[in-house]
């Protein structure tokens, strides 16, 4: 299947991703996966008991790309690739989600401050019914973090819609000492493999 306008739908209402996608030149429409507000969302990010977090990134991108498909079919849209992604922290083996308040998000950010953490990003492309997947895996190390300043970046609005209670393109960028990987990736989608997914059914991204 090849779009005639060069299309995609996107999955995910984040913004960062839309930026991203921006940024290689890649022509979207959002994709709600919720019919009327107020509705439960359809795919639960509730990691199942000792999840392993490549696991549990994995199953949440293709859960949201089967549910974005099932949407596009049951709404009767016109046929396009649809992505989706999902992103997570994890340290210890232990998976950081988004915080639900001040305080859940400075013990994660106590967690791993003065350490190495890795960032997890899956996407998935489902195109004529048919998904392809991809993993980035990144490693990011924060400086050790004093309470100051951990106070005043949560009390900014930036923690609270991130996996891991941080955005490395937001202020938290000025704690990060080293990254390994793909800073696309660490904000929530990883231009390499999403192009070369892309590419694979006819969506020009150069």
């Amino acid at each position: 299947m090849i779009p005639s306008d060069q299309k995609i739908y996107l999955a995910s209402k984040s913004p960062r991703r839309r930026e991203l996608l921006r940024q290689i030149g890649v022509d979207f429409e959002i994709l709600m996966l919720r019919d009327t507000p107020g509705r439960a969302e359809t795919v639960s990010e509730i990691p199942h008991p000792n999840e392993d977090p490549e696991v549990y990134v994995r199953r949440v991108a293709r859960e949201k790309g089967e549910a974005g498909w099932q949407t596009v079919l049951g709404r009767k849209l016109p046929l396009r690739p649809v992505l989706s992604a999902d992103t997570t922290v994890s340290i210890d083996g232990k998976i950081l989600g988004k915080p639900s308040d001040a305080n859940e998000a400075m013990k994660m950010l106590r967690w791993l401050s003065g350490r190495t953490h890795h960032v997890l990003t899956a996407i998935t492309v489902t195109a004529e019914g048919k998904m392809s997947e991809a993993l980035s895996r990144s490693e990011v190390r924060f400086a050790h973090l004093d309470e100051t300043s951990l106070r005043a970046y949560c009390a900014t609005k930036e923690p609270y819609d991130k996996a891991g209670a941080y955005g490395v393109q937001g202020y938290a960028a000025q704690f990060i000492e080293f990254i390994s990987g793909s800073y696309s990736g660490i904000m929530g989608l990883p231009l390499f493999e999403t192009s070369r997914l892309l590419q694979r059914v006819g969506i020009k991204t150069l």
